[in-house]
């Protein structure tokens, strides 16, 4: 595990958009395409902006397949949709082809959404291991991340999939990408920064006896790739080593 704390939100987003850069390039060299994961929320939106603007011709973007690792059960012209926030942010922007973009369609009922949604991802590795070269996350104060939640179900299912999941405390379902399956990536990179995150962020790292039904983001541990931190100081001032 690696572990990088900035002083600031802005160098923290700079260094993780020269990250992005550097795997997508390595990605591209090797097999002319790069598979990128997406996480959710309001967190990553400067970053999708700032690689749509300031990093727009440092990679060939054209050769960039985008995912997301989980998505709310709202339609897609919803403001809490994660699809629509990415189109706005960096898809649209970056002028991406439609055929190189995966989105949940939360049209359907939530288990048939995980399911296609899955099925979507088979097809496009054309039978090759699901190993993603980038997935990027986020985490929630309360440890959650993509849509593995505390004392979900989801957090059980030791499939390489996708699954529909109901959040009691948010009295609806989400569909997400299971541990699992974040686990295949060639590389894992959290983004988290605040004050807010800095309890949950010390149990997932730090704490000796695991207890991912209580902090989620324990399970997220790449068995052949790398998982990176990025940190800003308020989000790591409650760690020890």
């Amino acid at each position: 595990m690696n572990l990088l704390i900035y002083k600031t939100k802005e160098e923290l987003l700079e260094d993780l958009a020269d990250y992005i850069i550097k795997i997508g390039e390595t990605a591209i060299a090797e097999k002319d395409c790069f598979n990128f994961v997406l996480t959710g929320g309001n967190s990553p939106k400067e970053l999708y902006q700032m690689l749509s603007t300031t990093y727009k011709d440092k990679l060939d973007w054209s050769k960039v397949y985008f995912f997301v690792g989980d998505e709310r059960n709202v339609l897609p012209d919803h403001e809490s949709y994660n699809g629509l926030m990415a189109k706005t942010a960096i898809l649209d922007p970056l002028n991406i082809a439609a055929d190189h973009i995966f989105l949940v369609d939360t049209t359907l009922a939530p288990e048939k959404a995980a399911i296609e949604y899955a099925k979507s991802i088979s097809s496009h590795f054309e039978g090759a291991d699901l190993a993603f070269d980038l997935i990027l996350l986020g985490m929630g104060d309360d440890a959650h991340t993509a849509s593995l939640f505390p004392g979900t179900e989801i957090l059980k299912n030791k499939e390489v999939t996708v699954d529909a999941v109901f959040v009691d405390k948010l009295s609806t379902y989400r569909i997400s990408f299971t541990a699992p399956l974040i686990n295949k990536a060639k590389n894992v990179a959290f983004l988290v920064f605040g004050q807010g995150k800095a309890e949950a962020v010390k149990h997932v790292i730090e704490d000796e006896n695991k207890n991912p039904q209580l902090y989620p983001s324990q399970l997220i541990a790449p068995i052949d790739g790398s998982l990176t931190w990025f940190l800003d100081t308020e989000a790591a001032n409650l760690l020890e080593n």
